[in-house]
């Protein structure tokens, strides 16, 4: 008998070879047969007819190493065949962690990825070395993870409070070099670090990475590499603006220094007008240059666009690159206070100045560029006299009423007592065109959901279903075993999980089950946070069940009642022991 039996589906397994008809049969956690199974010789059972059996995705960037300490199966990552998360991503990680450093970690998340105070309150420090942190979660995980150390919460153990105030002594860096080796022996995904501008604390502070220097970064990339496995995910100072060449040299040097994969954020499909530099045929030189001369530099695709409302009465964190709009939010708690600072003429001049000239010093603060008029568009309006402006982006009501965008935006909600609900979507055809482009390069990594985090503006962790359904089905830009592939093997190889990405016997039976025809994000919905507050969740269509080690976690969008925990934590070069 085998644990679990997957019939009358079509297996794609993660090669990028043609689907075949067959079924599959699990044992202990992992794949032991594909052909021909009878149903009744499983204990258990799904019945796969019409879909499509597949390797559960891997989702290379996420944050969700808070909500896996409450929420062990990273919902909503799960409900999108998702099985296994890397976390620890841009420098932020809980561990190691001092009890006095608990505070200023726990804002970093609050503050860069908008995580809530509720959720980050509610981990249970039972740990406190990186390699604690890994053992504790060993046993406690609905889905697998992988942890990078991060830079910044190093620095923080390292160093104390100076970590936010100088860069580092020659001992100082010897010390973070001796816990990084020491995180590596545990089973680190790696190292992770941030040099990017729009990184600040809670106290708008430069993150720790941030006061790194270039020398202390290589010179713990040349200890990653001495591990000889893990990777190093960085987002290099340039990345949102367009890469730089000094940049671009940086990233060779890291990748050559370490010889272990570089994987950063930025590149791909951006706008000519916000980022003249950062276009598709400027990153295809860089990443190809950087092939030639033997650097594995790879970024993450975020082949999902934002999708994302807002208002003003709510406040939003889009504009932290217009300090005059953010200080909108941050000094004026009330619907009065904001009428009144709106209402107020040099304050208006104010706004209007930084929306035309957005911060690019970084020593002033955040410089994330705010969302281009021509992608913002008015969603919901309560007043009558403003209804016909309902579905118009801001560039074309700005030019219907001799405007400029941000006063029409501003009156229009004031109209409504700051209610109107604003929508931000990036998927325009020159976003389209770029991105397709982009995602057929091999040093591009399908991904960057984000998962775990900006949950109060969104859910990208149903970037898998929008592939799936958009580039796949409805657009033809990727074979239906490609884009298996590109979900699967592709990041299981380059993070070195050598069980995983393939359905295979011997292979750890990480299984998703979907509806080729119908696959696709389903609803995003606002709502109650499980620890309060709330949060967006995102539901996908047409994914059938997700297994993870052999255990089926999610049936048809609901959580199986009897999986106990069956993830594990992922380490690079190194089989997880199986579930029992």
């Amino acid at each position: 008998m085998y644990d679990l039996v997957i019939t009358g589906g079509t297996v794609i397994d993660g090669t990028g070879s043609c689907r075949r008809r067959s079924d599959v049969g699990i044992t202990a956690g992992r794949v032991v047969e594909i052909g021909r199974i009878s149903a009744e010789s499983g204990r258990r059972r799904i019945d796969a007819a019409g879909c499509i059996v597949a390797p559960g995705f891997v989702d290379v960037h996420t944050h969700y190493d808070p909500q896996l300490m409450f929420d062990p199966f990273a919902r909503s990552s799960c409900f999108h065949g998702v099985t296994s998360v890397v976390v620890g991503n841009c420098g932020f990680g809980i561990a190691p962690a001092r009890p006095s450093d608990r505070d200023a970690i726990l804002q970093i998340f609050a503050r860069v990825e908008e995580i809530s105070l509720a959720a980050l309150r509610a981990i249970d420090w039972d740990f406190e070395t990186f390699p604690e942190l890994l053992e504790a979660r060993d046993s406690s995980l609905g889905v697998n993870a992988s942890y990078y150390l991060g830079h910044s919460t190093l620095r923080r153990y390292a160093m104390g409070e100076a970590c936010h105030e100088r860069s580092a002594t020659a001992d100082e860096i010897l010390s973070m070099r001796r816990i990084l080796r020491e995180a590596m022996d545990a089973g680190a995904a790696g190292l992770s670090s941030s040099h990017s501008p729009t990184d600040c604390d809670a106290l708008d502070r430069p993150v720790p990475s941030r006061l790194s220097t270039y020398q202390e970064l290589e010179a713990l990339a040349v200890e990653l590499g001495n591990a000889n496995r893990g990777s190093l995910a960085y987002l290099p100072f340039s990345a949102v603006g367009g890469l730089s060449p000094d940049d671009g040299d940086l990233l060779i040097r890291l990748a050559t220094l370490s010889r272990r994969p570089v994987i950063i954020q930025g590149l791909g499909a951006r706008s000519k007008v916000d980022a003249p530099t950062a276009t598709w045929p400027e990153s295809k030189r860089f990443l190809d240059s950087a092939r030639t001369r033997g650097a594995a530099i790879y970024s993450m695709l975020m082949a999902r666009p934002f999708v994302r409302t807002f208002t003003l009465a709510a406040g939003t964190t889009l504009y932290e690159g217009v300090p005059a709009m953010h200080r909108l939010f941050t000094e004026c708690k009330s619907i009065e206070q904001r009428r009144a600072r709106l209402e107020d003429s040099a304050f208006r001049d104010a706004i209007r100045h930084g929306i035309d000239h957005p911060n690019d010093d970084p020593d002033e603060g955040s410089t994330l560029p705010p969302p281009r008029f021509d992608q913002l568009t008015i969603d919901r309006v309560e007043s009558p006299e403003n209804q016909r402006w309902v579905g118009l982006s801001l560039r074309e009501i700005a030019e219907a009423s001799g405007r400029h965008p941000i006063d029409a935006m501003l009156e229009i909600a004031l109209a409504d007592d700051l209610g109107t609900r604003f929508l931000w979507r990036t998927d325009d055809e020159e976003w389209r065109e770029g991105t397709g482009a982009a995602s057929r390069h091999p040093q591009m990594i399908v991904g960057t959901s984000d998962g775990g985090a900006h949950l109060n503006r969104d859910d990208g962790a149903d970037f898998s279903s929008y592939f799936l359904r958009y580039w796949v089905r409805e657009w033809g830009v990727w074979e239906l075993e490609e884009a298996v592939r590109a979900l699967t093997h592709i990041p299981a190889s380059l993070l070195g999980f050598v069980d995983r990405g393939l359905l295979t016997p011997g292979h750890a039976a990480d299984v998703v089950v979907f509806d080729p025809d119908l696959v696709g994000p389903g609803e995003k919905q606002f709502q109650q946070e499980m620890l309060g507050g709330a949060r967006w969740v995102s539901s996908a269509k047409g994914v059938r069940a997700t297994v993870v080690n052999g255990v089926p976690i999610q049936i048809d969008g609901e959580m199986t009642d009897d999986c106990g925990r069956p993830g594990r934590v992922l380490r690079p070069g190194v089989p997880a022991p199986m579930v029992g």
